[in-house]
């Protein structure tokens, strides 16, 4: 990618930015903000050998305006010992790892302008109801030896699907990542990583129904990102594909009739190739790259 490439994809988000501006400055036509909390033990890292137990607390915000949609989502990972921070002794022969878990800390921000608003047009066409630009970036730093800083730039657009309740929603980006390497110190290896620009195709979905009395969701979103060029250590990444699924029962609803307040669930997490990797410097499969992981959900919104 070059200079001028990156330049355009980060103005894009800036504009992106200014239209949250934009939707702050107009009533919002809707707003849902929550706190959540997710807990799994069979959670994986790359070159790590170990099930890690995750304790995760998240921030979601979305809301919509006339012209588009804001989406905000702060994730704070909190991994058990198996995962542990740098300069922990991991690797000591008295324990297969160190003392102290490690903290992840994750945001995404996603927004979309409608183009049927934009050009005055209808966009539809058989099941999509309309289509949006979307532009955005995700953040990331972790405190283990890997250190990550992840930079992530995407724009394209986004295919809006007519559902009767709820939404799914397809986006189809090009994106741009920067990262850092903590342990690429070898020949020909770099510690800040730009990688090749990549194709990211985003679905994400959340359907509303009912089970009898019970009010339910059937919630996530499913990623598949490809190869972006070669990593710090110089081998070549491979396309990774990430879904993340749960079904939510409205406790609020059901125990104090206050609708869309408590929500209480299972979920999944599937990751096949996590990051990009998949072999070593030597052609070796690397071990944590693949997560099957069951969780259990909480969101409290207001």
């Amino acid at each position: 990618m070059t200079l001028r490439s990156a330049k355009t994809l980060a103005i894009a988000s800036a504009i992106a930015l200014a239209g949250t501006v934009s939707a702050t400055a107009h009533a919002a036509n809707w707003s849902d903000t929550f706190i959540g909390y997710r807990f799994g033990t069979q959670f994986t890292e790359p070159n790590n050998t170990q099930k890690i137990r995750k304790n995760i607390l998240q921030f979601t915000h979305a809301s919509g305006y006339d012209y588009g949609q804001n989406f905000l989502n702060v994730d704070i990972l909190q991994s058990s010992k198996k995962d542990p921070t740098k300069n922990e002794p991991g690797h000591h022969f008295q324990s297969p790892y160190g003392t102290t878990g490690a903290t992840e800390a994750y945001l995404v921000y996603r927004h979309q302008l409608y183009v049927s608003k934009l050009a005055d047009a209808d966009f539809s066409f058989g099941p999509v109801k309309d289509v949006t630009l979307t532009a955005g970036f995700d953040l990331n730093t972790k405190n283990t030896e890997f250190a990550p800083r992840k930079r992530l730039l995407v724009v394209g657009p986004t295919f809006k699907f007519d559902v009767p309740k709820g939404f799914v929603d397809l986006s189809l980006l090009y994106g741009k990542e920067w990262n850092h390497c903590g342990i690429c110190n070898g020949p020909d290896q770099r510690n800040n990583v730009s990688f090749n620009s990549q194709f990211i195709a985003s679905l994400a979905w959340a359907l509303p129904f009912d089970a009898g009395a019970v009010p339910l969701k059937f919630q996530g979103l499913a990623n598949f990102n490809g190869p972006k060029g070669r990593d710090g250590q110089n081998v070549k990444t491979k396309s990774e594909i990430m879904i993340r699924a749960s079904l939510m029962a409205d406790v609020g609803k059901m125990a104090f009739d206050k609708q869309n307040t408590l929500w209480v669930g299972v979920g999944y997490e599937f990751w096949h190739n996590k990051f990009g990797n998949r072999y070593d410097a030597a052609g070796n499969k690397k071990p944590g790259i693949r997560t099957t992981a069951p969780m259990l959900l909480a969101e409290w919104h207001f």
